[in-house]
C-alpha cells in the first residue's frame, strides 16, 4: 500500500503543479473572465477548496481557508452570486496551503477504509481519493484549455 501511497502523492503535486503554471500564467482579462459560475478564478478556487476538503480523514476535520468566502463556492443557486473575485495571489496562498497538505494528509488516510468520511460520497477511501485527484485534473484541463485558446501553452508534468 505504501507505493500506491507514494504515488498518489506524487500524482497530486503533479496535477497541482500544472493547476498552479495555469494560475500562474492566467491574464486578468481571462481571470474574471467567463461566464459565473465558471470563471477561471472561481474554478480555481473550487478545485482547491473540495481538494482540501476531500483530503481529509472525515468531513468533521474540515477547517476551512480563513478566506474562504462562501458566495465564491457556495451550493446555493452559485450562478446567481456576484462575488468580489479573488485575487491570483491570494489563490496562490490558497494553493500553497493546499498543496503542502498532500503529504500529511494522504499518510493520515486509511486507504483501506470502506468509507470516505464525506457523508455524501458511499465508495472506499481509495476510490474517493482518485475520484478527487482526477477532479483536480478536470478542472485543471479546463483552465488549461482556457489559456490555450488564448494562445498561452504549459508544459505536461508527469510526476510531483
Amino acid at each position: 500500500m505504501e507505493n500506491i501511497r507514494s504515488a498518489l502523492k506524487s500524482q497530486y503535486h503533479a496535477a497541482l503543479a500544472m493547476l498552479r503554471e495555469a494560475i500562474e500564467t492566467c491574464p486578468d482579462s481571462i481571470w474574471i473572465g467567463g461566464n459565473p459560475p465558471r470563471q477561471f478564478y472561481r474554478l480555481a478556487y473550487h478545485t482547491l477548496f473540495f481538494t482540501h476538503l476531500y483530503l481529509e480523514v472525515h468531513m468533521d476535520d474540515f477547517q476551512a481557508w480563513e478566506k474562504h468566502r462562501v458566495e465564491v463556492e457556495s451550493d446555493q443557486e452559485r450562478e446567481l452570486l456576484e462575488p468580489t473575485p479573488y485575487s491570483k495571489d491570494e489563490i496562490l496562498e490558497y494553493f500553497k496551503i493546499v498543496d503542502g497538505r498532500i503529504d500529511s494528509q494522504m499518510d493520515k488516510i486509511d486507504l483501506n477504509s470502506q468509507e470516505t468520511g464525506i457523508p455524501w460520497y458511499k465508495m472506499p477511501k481509495l476510490d474517493h481519493v482518485i475520484m478527487n485527484l482526477r477532479h483536480v485534473q478536470e478542472h485543471a484541463g479546463q483552465l488549461r484549455d482556457r489559456l490555450l485558446e488564448a494562445g498561452i501553452d504549459q508544459k505536461w508534468t508527469g510526476q510531483g
